[in-house]
């Protein structure tokens, strides 16, 4: 879908609601239309009910609505975007929610409920840097399974996007890869210049793409899953016989009754293995 931007260029709107990005709250703002359409095409928008946290003075909240998205939901926590997002909610009569919140303490499902969405959505947002991981953790770990989301595109420091698709026995590997891959697949779609932010971060960025999977890898329970990766992971240079002592004085007996080798470290064993590990630590509760 290809329709024209009735709105004048984002340098423009920052500059009229002064709008100086804020370290505090993560803020690094995308003023490129090209590039935040090339994000928002990444999510599939059109014709689709559109998540997004973080939008700040709206830039791919716009390249959103271009791009056919039915209807957005927009969380921001930073009241002095609201004026420049209530602009984009206008130019688009009934296709832009706007809801002032911080998106780590909303109950989404409840959110969706109050506005009469049924179904999954789509989640789609340049998240800010200081919260991008714990709100991925948090959609990651909902109860109900598959989830609200239908799929997730997000933009994260390079670093946490290597994280999320990362396979074992390398550097980047650890508890987010796990939690990620158990019931989840990822794919790092391109990377995003420094250049490219106002102001420039000092780090690549990079655009993710995230869909459920219909079942988890291998079974287990979240919360069992949860805690061997952190006792793993907590000293991932140990042995997994010391690492995870502090779940069990017995380490080395949970491991091998899991089927693994104890003096492997947390960064050697494939989600299947961790969820074996989970199993057999609530086994022997």
């Amino acid at each position: 879908m290809d329709s024209p931007d009735p709105l004048p260029p984002l340098r423009d709107v920052i500059a009229r609601y002064d709008l100086a990005a804020k370290k505090s709250l993560g803020q690094n703002f995308l003023l490129d239309l090209n590039l935040t359409r090339k994000i928002a095409r990444a999510s599939n928008p059109e014709g689709a009910v559109i998540y997004e946290v973080g939008p700040g003075p709206g830039g791919l909240t716009r390249a959103l609505l271009m791009e056919g998205a039915a209807k957005v939901i927009a969380v921001e926590r930073d009241d002095r975007c609201l004026p420049a997002l209530e602009d984009i909610a206008r130019a688009y009569p009934g296709r832009l929610q706007i809801v002032p919140a911080d998106a780590l303490a909303l109950d989404e499902t409840k959110l969706f409920r109050e506005h009469g969405i049924e179904g999954p959505v789509r989640i789609a947002a340049n998240l800010p840097y200081n919260i991008g991981s714990a709100l991925l953790v948090k959609w990651l770990t909902v109860d109900t399974w598959p989830p609200f989301w239908q799929s997730l595109t997000l933009m994260f420091q390079r670093e946490v996007a290597e994280r999320v698709v990362a396979k074992p026995d390398t550097k980047s590997y650890g508890r987010l890869s796990v939690l990620s891959q158990w019931r989840a697949k990822g794919k790092i779609l391109f990377d995003v210049s420094p250049r490219a932010f106002t102001p420039p971060p000092k780090v690549t960025s990079s655009v993710l793409h995230i869909e459920p999977l219909a079942e988890p890898v291998a079974p287990a329970r979240l919360s069992d899953l949860e805690a061997v990766t952190a006792a793993g992971f907590g000293n991932r240079r140990k042995m997994l016989r010391q690492s995870l002592k502090s779940l069990t004085p017995d380490a080395e007996v949970l491991v091998r009754a899991a089927g693994l080798d104890p003096t492997a470290r947390a960064e050697n064993l494939s989600v299947s293995d961790f969820a074996a590990l989970a199993r057999t630590w609530r086994a022997s509760l």
